[in-house]
């Protein structure tokens, strides 16, 4: 079976798809790996680095016998042009904001493999790239509101007096929000936790936070918050107020893949904040949590700082592809026997993966014919 790997070429894109240590296992498993010269060079993995790996400085030539794409963000519609009908596609897709791709998917039969939609259960966890990368963000974040707060984080005691420790709230606690409580924490900082789901509250504390208690209780499916109602937004934004006035670093990272980001901030509450405060938006993709954040961009309202990167994981471009390929790797296992592709479609993970096959969208996609939606600014 011959793998293709490409280089990336969406704008502030750094990861690559395979590492130095995932290639002898592909190798194990009968796979010939072949990737675009270069592709691992932001990264920091220079193509000297691969072992048992053919480079191909032309595109179309890589694609033209691959059996197996991989890729970290959507590719552009010309590889999909390049690719062999049947072929497989393993990536990043969102396809709600893909439809031109989605649509030449399923014109050429392409099997596409979407890794945000890798099930949230126990027994995919090694394949779960959204968990993996959410993880190295939490932690960055922490880095990020630092470097811009004009004070520190822990309690540091000098001769001239005492200073710290600073305030952090963490709102909303997924993978990214809890490695975020758990970096805060690490660094000496006072820290607060907050979820619409209640049963956040136990992890928050084992990480030796506290957690802000609103009353409400919005646990929806998949492991994502619900949409609260306008009496549960004047409730929660009554009890959280004083907390985020409080804070001398907030960071947000309530996101629902492929959906605008809730607003978890306010211009009323972030005009309140201190002289000096942070806010780094982690949810910037889908929009912000916050009603003043501008995606992308760093900006000053009044003496508060709002940081809004996007791409979070990019920035940590090596530890994120190597946990990045680990992930499609456990996913290629369930498939590559001996060289050979065996799809097992009443296995959970595999269906539920699953974007396009053999000409045909999974279930509960959105269609390609209908307009893409309009990306929150």
């Amino acid at each position: 079976m011959n793998v293709a790997v490409l280089k990336e070429t969406a704008p502030h894109e750094l990861r690559v798809a395979l590492v130095p240590s995932v290639t002898e296992g592909l190798v194990k498993l009968g796979a010939k790996l072949h990737m675009q010269t270069g592709a691992g060079k932001a990264s920091r993995f220079p193509d000297e680095s691969y072992q048992d790996v053919t480079f191909f400085a032309d595109r179309a030539t890589l694609l033209a016998e691959a059996d197996v794409v991989l890729a970290v963000q959507p590719p552009s519609l010309d590889v999909i042009d390049a690719m062999k009908e049947g072929a497989i596609l393993i990536c990043f897709v969102y396809a709600g904001h893909e439809h031109p791709l989605v649509k030449r998917m399923l014109e050429k039969k392409i099997t596409c493999f979407a890794m945000e939609r890798i099930p949230r259960i126990t027994r995919a966890q090694s394949m779960d790239a959204l968990s993996s990368q959410s993880a190295l963000a939490g932690y960055y974040a922490v880095q990020l509101g630092a470097t811009h707060m004009a004070r520190v984080l822990p309690k540091i005691t000098t001769a001239a007096g005492a200073i710290g420790p600073a305030h952090v709230l963490v709102m909303g606690l997924g993978v990214a929000g809890l490695e975020a409580v758990a970096t805060a924490h690490r660094l000496g900082a006072v820290v607060e936790g907050y979820d619409v789901r209640p049963d956040t509250e136990e992890q928050v504390l084992s990480l030796g936070a506290t957690f802000v208690e609103t009353g409400v209780d919005a646990q929806g499916s998949g492991g994502y918050a619900r949409e609260l109602t306008p009496a549960e937004k004047t409730k929660v934004a009554a009890v959280l107020t004083t907390h985020i006035q409080q804070s001398d670093l907030i960071i947000t990272t309530a996101a629902i893949p492929g959906k605008p980001s809730p607003k978890l901030i306010s211009s009323a509450q972030v005009k309140g904040m201190k002289a000096g405060a942070v806010i780094v938006d982690l949810s910037a993709e889908g929009g912000g949590n916050c009603d003043d954040t501008v995606p992308g961009q760093t900006t000053e309202i009044g003496l508060v700082t709002i940081v809004a990167p996007l791409n979070v994981p990019s920035l940590l471009a090596q530890d994120a592809s190597e946990l990045y390929a680990k992930n499609q790797f456990a996913l290629l296992k369930l498939m590559l026997k001996e060289n050979v592709i065996t799809v097992d479609w009443t296995d959970p993970v595999i269906a539920g993966t699953v974007l396009t096959h053999a000409g045909k969208l999974s279930a509960g996609v959105v269609k390609p014919s209908a307009p893409a939606p309009k990306q929150a600014a």
